[in-house]
C-alpha cells in the first residue's frame, strides 16, 4: 500500500565487490566503537562481530563451519528448551506481557513503514534510485524480512533481485537493535 508499481520494479544498480581487508576491518571497528561509546551493548554486539571476523578471516575454517552449522542449532534448541522452561501459563498470559508483545508487533509495523517512507524520501534527492522494498527490510528479522522484499519485487518484475539490496537494511536493523537493547540495558540498570 505504501508502494506503487513503478517503484516495486526500480532496479538497482549493482553493488559494488567488497574487499576482504573490509571485511575483516568491520567488524574490529563496530565493537571498538561500540565498547568505547556503549559498553552495554558490547557483549552483545561482540559476539555478532567475532562470528563475522571468524567466518571472513578464514584463518578458523573448522571452527566457523561449525558455529555456522551444529553449534547454532545446538544453542538455538538449548535457548528455546531453557526460555520454555521458565515459561508458566499463568505468568505469561498476564496484561502487562502482552501489552509488550503489543508494542512490539506495533514497533516492527512502524520500522518497516518508515523504512519504506525513507527509501522513497531518498529517491528524491539521489542519482541512483531506491527501491523502496528494500527499506520494508530495515528491521532485525533476519534473513526473512530481506526475502519478502526480495519475492515482492520479484512478483512486479520477475528479473529484479532485491536479496543482496536488501541485506544491507537487514543487518542494520540488526545492529540497530542491539545497540538499542544496550542503550535500554544502561537505563535500566541506572535506576
Amino acid at each position: 500500500a505504501l508502494t506503487s508499481e513503478k517503484e516495486r520494479k526500480i532496479r538497482m544498480v549493482q553493488l559494488r565487490t567488497v574487499s576482504k581487508r573490509e571485511k575483516i576491518l568491520f567488524p574490529v571497528v563496530l565493537l571498538l566503537l561500540v565498547a568505547l561509546l556503549l559498553p552495554d551493548a558490547a557483549p552483545l554486539l561482540g559476539m555478532f562481530c567475532f562470528g563475522n571476523l571468524m567466518r571472513e578471516s578464514g584463518v578458523v575454517e573448522r571452527l566457523s563451519d561449525t558455529v555456522q552449522n551444529g553449534l547454532i542449532n545446538i544453542v538455538t534448541i538449548f535457548l528455546g528448551l531453557s526460555v520454555g522452561a521458565k515459561l508458566v501459563a499463568d505468568k505469561f498470559l498476564q496484561p502487562q506481557t502482552l501489552g509488550i508483545l503489543l508494542l512490539g508487533v506495533i514497533a516492527f509495523g512502524i520500522g518497516t513503514a518508515a523504512g519504506v517512507l525513507m527509501a522513497k524520501l531518498l529517491n528524491l534527492c539521489s542519482k541512483n534510485k531506491i527501491n523502496p522494498l528494500i527499506g520494508s527490510a530495515g528491521v532485525s528479522a533476519v534473513p526473512m524480512a530481506a526475502r519478502v522484499s526480495n519475492k515482492v519485487g520479484l512478483e512486479s518484475d520477475p528479473q529484479n533481485f532485491l536479496l543482496m539490496h536488501a541485506m544491507g537494511p537487514n543487518v542494520a536493523g540488526v545492529i540497530g537493535s542491539a545497540i538499542a537493547a544496550g542503550v535500554m540495558l544502561k537505563y535500566v540498570l541506572a535506576m
